[in-house]
């Protein structure tokens, strides 16, 4: 019963990407709302995410390096079914490939050997994958917590639980070669994740902040734009939407 009802909704889901996929990103679900949502982030970000930022920041230099790539490690495995998707093959196996090189040679990921044997793997979501299949964005919205994104992406993130093999094996609950986890592993990950992007933006944040006339339509601009260099595979796609320009 349970599966079914998780088939009916992403049913639905994909249902409401192809209705709305006609509409332009720039364009706002629910404005209003959405402003209000990125208030209560940013507050949630001054109250808690920053500070954990920035004494995340105080660790030796080798264990936040270190952390960022075990991170960076296991966000690259919802890369490798991504770009099989994609029928992107050079992408497919610089993933693979770089994951089974960083999780062994590189002890689970803490160190990157396989970045200096020249493999350089691009962050593949389902949000893109759809992209590359003529998906169209639909509207743009903010979610509490996760922050910005759009009809496409929303239905991607949910998508991504099922194609991610660290999901398969955390949330999921199931075994993958021997390998299984549970939930705490999962949401630590990405918490980790999520402090390791923050801390390394404190200082684009204060400009955005300081610099900004309206907070809320520089972080839609710079989210929109990411999304289309990340699904371009353009040169100007860095490891995450951190490199603001202002």
């Amino acid at each position: 019963m349970n599966r079914k009802k998780i088939i009916s909704i992403i049913g639905c889901l994909v249902l409401t990407v192809f209705v709305s996929g006609g509409l332009k990103a720039t364009e706002e679900c629910f404005e209003g709302f959405s402003r209000s949502v990125f208030k209560f982030n940013m507050a949630f970000d001054d109250i808690l995410i920053e500070p954990i930022a920035k004494g995340y920041n105080k660790l030796p230099n080798p264990i936040k390096s270190g952390t960022g790539n075990f991170t960076s490690n296991v966000a690259t495995l919802l890369s490798i079914p991504n770009s099989l998707l994609q029928g992107n093959f050079k992408q497919f196996g610089h993933s693979t490939g770089s994951v089974i090189i960083n999780t062994t040679v590189g002890l689970l990921g803490f160190f990157n050997p396989a970045e200096k044997l020249g493999l350089k793997p691009h962050k593949e979501d389902v949000g893109q994958t759809l992209a590359t299949y003529g998906v169209g964005t639909g509207c743009y919205f903010v979610l509490p917590i996760l922050g910005p994104t759009t009809v496409r992406d929303s239905v991607g993130l949910i998508a991504d639980s099922f194609v991610d093999p660290f999901a398969h094996v955390t949330i999921r609950e199931n075994e993958l070669f021997g390998i299984s986890g549970n939930n705490l592993d999962y949401f630590s990950v990405k918490s980790t994740d999520a402090v390791d992007f923050r801390s390394d933006n404190i200082l684009n944040f204060d400009s955005l902040e300081k610099n900004s006339i309206d907070l809320y339509s520089s972080f839609k601009s710079i989210y929109l734009q990411d999304r289309e260099n990340k699904i371009n595979n353009s040169d100007d796609d860095g490891d995450d939407w951190g490199n603001f320009d202002n």
